[in-house]
């Protein structure tokens, strides 16, 4: 199971040159794990740098996956998380939330690098 944070839907979306490395993600995981915070991220990117047609359609991809609401004890963990690991909110959440369904958390954020269960995927070149 893997878990795209924001950045890697967002250059899915925008075609960024990572783009190619997070699709054979997607395609060549056997299930894909949405955080809501995700969602929420995606969503309010794409209406304010692409369009709200974008923004639904990106929704409804994401909606294809496992989504994964925040409850009590992702938000628990993901703060001692941003803690440690001097996250903000959004990442923490994302990080806990893979790290409670066992996920491996694929990003382009730097900042997850070093972290456990995390595969970072650095820019081209």
């Amino acid at each position: 199971m893997i878990l795209l944070d924001s950045s890697a839907w967002i250059d899915i979306i925008r075609n960024a040159p990572r783009a190619d490395a997070f699709r054979r993600q997607l395609e060549e995981a056997d299930s894909v794990l949405v955080p809501t915070i995700v969602i929420y991220e995606v969503y309010k990117w794409a209406r304010r740098k692409a369009s709200e047609r974008t923004a639904s359609v990106a929704v409804t991809w994401m909606r294809q996956h496992t989504v994964a609401p925040l409850d009590e004890r992702v938000a628990l963990e993901a703060a001692d998380f941003s803690l440690e690991y001097h996250l903000a909110m959004a990442d923490a959440i994302v990080y806990a939330t893979a790290q409670a369904y066992e996920a491996t958390l694929v990003t382009g954020d730097a900042h997850f690098a070093t972290l456990q269960g995390v595969e970072h995927i650095a820019p081209p070149g």
